[in-house]
């Protein structure tokens, strides 16, 4: 949800006071969570990704994937660069679980990975990177990925049937997706 800190004070307690300003027709939701606890997560706003910019990702990879010398599908190559440029949280999960984690974690979608990384420093776990695929990410974690993969078919020599000038118009866009 989309929100503008108002204002910061505090409280005759205490405590943190935050006024926030939201759109009106949250207005009944909000209403029964007054004097509840609740869980806040406050971050700066992104723009999520558009329609525009997903299309152009599968149709770079597509491009990519048909380059090369042996074969590659769009989603190997999907899969390739989530593992290099896309976000991921490193958790600890017993060794007896990692399988099981692997396999509930990447039911979620192509590039929801969870990639062993290493022992933990916690005696009979492993370090596990979970990635998460892009449906989840905001405007700049998407244009870090197509940003990557622009860079890798030019790399290539692969001429993309995308202009330069129609990326930067899908990144533009983002916002209005």
């Amino acid at each position: 949800m989309k929100g503008r800190i108002k204002d910061l004070g505090f409280g005759l307690g205490g405590d943190l006071t935050l006024t926030l300003s939201l759109p009106r027709h949250h207005a009944e939701d909000l209403k029964a969570l007054v004097d509840v606890d609740v869980a806040v997560d406050v971050k700066k706003w992104r723009n999520p990704r558009s329609r525009d910019a997903n299309a152009l990702l599968w149709a770079v990879c597509r491009e990519i994937a048909q380059a090369l010398p042996t074969p590659h599908t769009d989603r190997e190559i999907y899969r390739r660069a989530v593992l290099e440029v896309g976000p991921y949280t490193p958790v600890p999960i017993r060794e007896d679980a990692v399988e099981a984690m692997q396999a509930r974690w990447s039911k979620q979608g192509i590039a929801w990975i969870a990639e062993v990384e290493d022992d933990s420093k916690l005696k009979g776990y492993k370090r596990v990177r979970l990635y998460y695929g892009s449906s989840t990410y905001d405007s700049a974690e998407m244009s870090r990925l197509l940003d990557y993969l622009v860079d890798e078919a030019t790399q290539m020599g692969i001429t993309l049937r995308a202009s330069k000038r129609e990326i930067e118009e899908a990144k533009r866009r983002w916002g209005d997706g």
